[in-house]
Parts: structure tokens; C-alpha cells; sequence
């Protein structure tokens, strides 16, 4: 899946919450932070950075789109935004990244251009999945939240546990949770983002046999 791809698919929602972030609301840009710093840090580990010089790249450039969010020509783009502006911050940080190594240093390894590109972009697409799906569970009726919620607790919670809370019958809860899941796999969000090697495995591991 390439950047282009990425863009055109998230396009209106990643406009929406442009917008929405122009107009000073902070939930609206806390869920672009959460949904790309993934891809900022991953370009960052591409360029070799340490974790101090990474925090530097990654706090300067959600500081200058924070200056620049209104002047944005492409909304839509705002992924290539970020990866344009996070290398420039790289280069321009640690310009000797890639010398090479002195006297008695062993060579680091490299990755090449298309290596970078692909990661940066699982790491993208897996920020999506994850914010879809905190989307889309917190759009599921109360009762399949719970449901869920109790699911996947660590340690797990017994089935009589489950049923004497919620007041569904035992041998009811797996018909419950699939029709919530199904739910869940519907929302449209998520639907846009899932593959058939993906889907919603994430919450799937966790319905019971």
C-alpha cells in the first residue's frame, strides 16, 4: 500500500478532523497525533535516531503543524505532510547519521529507500486500524462495550461472572459477543481498513470457543 493509497482511501475523515482541529477543537487533534505520530517515529528509527533525538524531531514537527494546520493546501495529504517535514527534521538534526564508522566501530546496517517506505507505512496503516477500532467500539450500544470490555480482561472473567453482571444468560454469550462483534465489523471506518488477512483480528482473538 503505498502513501498515495493511504491518502486517497482516509481522505474525509482526515479531513474532517483537519478542520474540526482548525477550529481549536483538541479531541479532534489528539486523534491526528494518536492516528500518525506512529508514522513520525518509524521515519525516525529509519534515520538511526536515538530516542532523545527522535522526541526533538517528533516535538518539532507536531509544533510546526500546529502553526501551519490552517495554511494546509491538501488536507487530505496531511501523511505526506508529515513524512516530507519529519525527514527534513531528521537530515537537519543529524546530518552525520550515515557517515561511516570510525577506527574499531562496526558498520551499522542499512535499509534501503523501499524498505523505509513500506515500514513507515505498516506502521501507518496499524495507527489506523487501532484508531478505527477505538472508534468504532466507542459507537457500539453500551451493553456490547461491557460485553467486550469483560471479554478480553487479563485475568479472565468467568462466564457466571459475566452473566450475573450483564444478566445474560451463560450459554447466551457467545451469540452476544459475535452480534456485537458483527457490529463492530460493520462500522464503516473499519470496514475501509480492514483486509481479509486483517479484519478485526485484534478483537476476534478474544471471542470465545
Amino acid at each position: 500500500m503505498t502513501t498515495e493509497a493511504v491518502r486517497m482511501r482516509d481522505g474525509p475523515p482526515v479531513t474532517d478532523l483537519v478542520r474540526r482541529a482548525i477550529a481549536g477543537d483538541s479531541r479532534a487533534w489528539d486523534a491526528l497525533v494518536e492516528r500518525y505520530i506512529p508514522l513520525v517515529w518509524s521515519i525516525c528509527r529509519s534515520h538511526r535516531m536515538d530516542h532523545a533525538d527522535a522526541r526533538t524531531v517528533s516535538q518539532t514537527v507536531w509544533r510546526q503543524l500546529a502553526d501551519q494546520l490552517g495554511t494546509l493546501r491538501d488536507p487530505a495529504a496531511l501523511a505526506d505532510w508529515l513524512a516530507i517535514t519529519t525527514r527534513r527534521e531528521c537530515d537537519r538534526i543529524r546530518p552525520a547519521a550515515h557517515q561511516q564508522p570510525g577506527p574499531g566501530q562496526m558498520p551499522e546496517a542499512t535499509n534501503e529507500p523501499g524498505d523505509q517506505t513500506q515500514t513507515a507505512e505498516r506502521e501507518l496503516q496499524a495507527a489506523e486500524l487501532h484508531a478505527s477500532l477505538r472508534e468504532a467500539f466507542a459507537q457500539l450500544p453500551p451493553r456490547c462495550q461491557r460485553l467486550i470490555a469483560m471479554l478480553i480482561q487479563d485475568p479472565p472473567v468467568s462466564d457466571a461472572e459475566i452473566s450475573a453482571t450483564l444478566g445474560i444468560p451463560a450459554r447466551s454469550i457467545r451469540h452476544n459477543c459475535h452480534s456485537c462483534l458483527q457490529r463492530l465489523r460493520r462500522y464503516p471506518a473499519l470496514a475501509t481498513l480492514s483486509t481479509p488477512e486483517q479484519g478485526t483480528g485484534e478483537v476476534r482473538r478474544q471471542d470465545r470457543p
